[in-house]
């Protein structure tokens, strides 16, 4: 039996497989890494292992969500939505220098509760144009990223309100140690045994080319049809970017996704989790599709929120993403909810509004915004994932010919 590791053995395996297997450095590789500041010695200690494992530079870009509110609150709009040409300079650069980048996720769901949302769809709007070019080599793999999570005060106070904030904060670490396999004597090898795991399933699922998904839940009320491109492609797990390196996007990660028909989705959607959009928490949440657009929605919280993220930009309010999660999961079985895409989108079947991943079709990544259009993926300057898995949810399989398969059966995997 292999004693148990330390904390600091914990935590330093988090960094290390964050730069090893997440963005998988390579030797002379520059690293950007964006923090919050209040996770200052935690991307110092990402920084060490990345020039342990040959990076030739890095640099940290901080973060301040309570100064982002601040500037929302103070700010006018004029200024909210200029956008400095260093921004994107140096955006284009981190493109142009094949910079790797891990990007440390940790908001406070509630620090912009109340904030004037107009401001926030503006600026919104401002910073997806000035950054498109980056954003489509990271839709298109053209250089590799890796998003993980680690806490902060005013997170693990939303996910444990009624405890000591001290506490709060050891108990998530715990979640996030477990659910990385980075309380594991070995994660690498740990991590590298679980993305086999998703093959058998990715190779179904491509093999069959589903030309339409149908789900059903009762205990939610979601009742949606879900159209598929021909010669649409699913994945899970490690990618391959453009420059032939393995990279895991997302640690943890437990989803096969790929991209809908974006015109071909009707029918009645509804969350299962609350989704924190621009640190605004969205909740109890509907959609009705009709041809592939939301054509009517309701929030018991954030409407306002909702509403601006479904008007952000064009194609913001069709689906770019479908995803395959079951409900027996090692995130959902801890019973915790996280306030936390990265970690509630790998509890739950979930899907994204706004743009489809190229890679999701045959030669996507060659073509260009019209054919990406014509190959019915949504081309959008935005992503937001949200989750809508249950214990009850089934999804159903249908081919050219009429035949259905069962995928999911109560939540959870059915092939």
């Amino acid at each position: 039996m292999n004693p148990s590791l330390t904390f600091e053995q914990k935590k330093n395996n988090l960094a290390k497989i964050a730069c090893s297997l997440g963005v998988n450095i390579q030797p002379e590789q520059k690293l950007l890494i964006n923090t919050p500041v209040e996770s200052a010695d935690f991307a110092r200690l990402v920084a060490k292992n990345a020039f342990e494992l040959g990076a030739k530079d890095v640099s940290i870009r901080y973060n301040d969500e309570q100064f982002s509110r601040l500037r929302y609150d103070q700010a006018d709009l004029e200024t909210l939505t200029t956008i400095p040409e260093w921004q994107h300079d140096r955006l284009i650069d981190i493109v142009n220098q094949n910079t790797a980048v891990i990007s440390i996720y940790a908001e406070d769901p509630d620090v912009m509760n109340g904030v004037d949302t107009n401001k926030v769809l503006a600026a919104t709007r401002a910073a997806q144009a000035s950054g498109k070019r980056y954003q489509e080599a990271i839709m298109n793999d053209r250089i590799r990223w890796c998003v993980i999570s680690v806490p902060t005060s005013g997170w693990a106070r939303k996910i444990f309100p009624n405890i000591p904030e001290e506490l709060a904060v050891s108990k998530l670490w715990d979640a996030i140690f477990h659910t990385t396999r980075t309380d594991l004597p070995d994660p690498v090898n740990a991590w590298k045994m679980h993305n086999q795991s998703f093959e058998k399933r990715v190779n179904f699922l491509n093999q069959h080319q589903f030309t339409e998904f149908i789900y059903t839940s009762q205990s939610s009320g979601t009742d949606l049809r879900v159209g598929m491109p021909k010669n649409h492609i699913w994945a899970g797990g490690s990618e391959i970017a453009q420059d032939g390196v393995s990279f895991f996007p997302n640690i943890p990660t437990e989803e096969i996704f790929s991209a809908p028909a974006k015109n071909r989705v009707n029918g009645t959607l509804v969350s299962t989790h609350p989704l924190v959009y621009n640190g605004q928490l969205i909740d109890h949440f509907r959609f009705t599709f009709k041809d592939g657009r939301v054509t009517d929605f309701s929030a018991a919280q954030g409407y306002n929120a909702l509403k601006s993220l479904l008007e952000s930009c064009p194609g913001s309010n069709q689906l770019g993403e479908i995803s395959f999660v079951p409900f027996d999961s090692p995130i959902q079985n801890l019973g915790i909810l996280f306030y936390n895409t990265l970690f509630d989108e790998n509890a739950s079947c979930h899907f994204a509004l706004g743009a489809a991943y190229p890679t999701c079709i045959k030669d996507g990544q060659n073509m260009d915004e019209t054919e990406l259009k014509n190959a019915e993926l949504n081309v959008s300057d935005t992503h937001v994932d949200f989750m809508v898995g249950s214990s009850d949810l089934n999804i159903t399989g249908v081919k050219t010919d009429g035949s259905k398969t069962p995928i999911f059966v109560n939540g959870n995997w059915a092939i």
